[in-house]
């Protein structure tokens, strides 16, 4: 079982930035993906952004290409979301979520793959 908690939550302005922090404790498969997922306000969860734990394959959902980055540090167990010209549509409270082994069966951007998640941490953009 891999207990994760996010942080750097807050308030930002419509174009600022924030980087969002993701702690993992336990120990993560090599073939694991640890993803960021968001659930705005009346909405389903969505796919965000995922990375695979070796190797750092990287997938993102089509509409945060370009202005959001995944990135991990093996090392200090943490994943980061990179957040880039920040729009209202962005408000959102995001989570973290981490897969077990992966085999391949579901798509990485799907919520079947993981099986932790963390309490999540609002974010919003100010227009």
């Amino acid at each position: 079982q891999v207990q994760l908690v996010e942080s750097g939550g807050g308030l930002v302005q419509t174009g600022g930035s924030l980087r969002i922090s993701c702690a993992a404790s336990g120990r993560l498969d090599p073939t694991a993906y640890v993803a960021w997922f968001r659930q705005a306000p009346g909405k389903e969860r969505e796919f965000v952004a995922t990375i695979r734990w070796s190797g750092g394959r990287t997938d993102y959902a089509d509409s945060v290409k370009g202005r959001f980055t995944i990135s991990r540090d093996n090392a200090k167990n943490k994943v980061y979301l990179q957040m880039n010209s920040l729009k209202t549509e962005n408000t959102a409270v995001y989570y973290c979520a981490a897969s077990s082994i992966y085999y391949g069966i579901y798509s990485i951007r799907t919520r079947e793959v993981y099986d932790n998640w963390g309490q999540g941490i609002r974010i919003t953009v100010s227009a």
